[in-house]
């Protein structure tokens, strides 16, 4: 199997993190471009196969989410696969929410994402927030902290 060299790599890390910067619910028919037919993605809530699969997932999120949108904050390239560092902004209740994660990414050949894998900590990023869980995490947080 042919990898890809790292210019290629490189035009596909800044195609991906324009993609993500930019994405709405009309530039999602671009994920085929982006995207090998049979990627594979997982985050903490989803594992799925498939550009369609993928797709679904990002008009979920733009369903459900207000005011959903990506800053790529860093990017790492070696060999065949990247991390980007990115900061998702919503607003929940009114209030905006900044969720820190990072996705390792795997390039096929063509330049296309292979395998992408969010990290990103639901539990400090995003239950903290809501009223009754929230109270009861950051409870828990002091609770098991080392520090006062």
């Amino acid at each position: 199997m042919n990898e890809p060299t790292r210019p290629v790599i490189e035009d596909a890390v800044e195609a991906l993190a324009d993609f993500y910067q930019t994405l709405t619910p009309a530039s999602l028919n671009r994920l085929g471009a982006l995207y090998a037919a049979d990627a594979h993605f997982k985050d903490p809530f989803n594992e799925v196969i498939g550009v369609a699969a993928i797709r679904r997932i990002f008009e979920h999120m733009f369903a459900t989410a207000d005011s959903p949108r990506f800053v790529v904050t860093s990017r790492i390239v070696q060999g065949d696969q990247a991390m980007l560092g990115w900061d998702f902004h919503l607003r929940l209740r009114g209030r905006e929410i900044v969720v820190r994660g990072v996705s390792h990414l795997s390039f096929d050949a063509d330049g296309r994402v292979g395998l992408h894998r969010d990290y990103w900590d639901p539990a400090e990023e995003l239950y903290a927030h809501l009223p009754l869980i929230g109270a009861l995490m950051r409870g828990l947080r002091r609770r098991l902290s080392a520090t006062d």
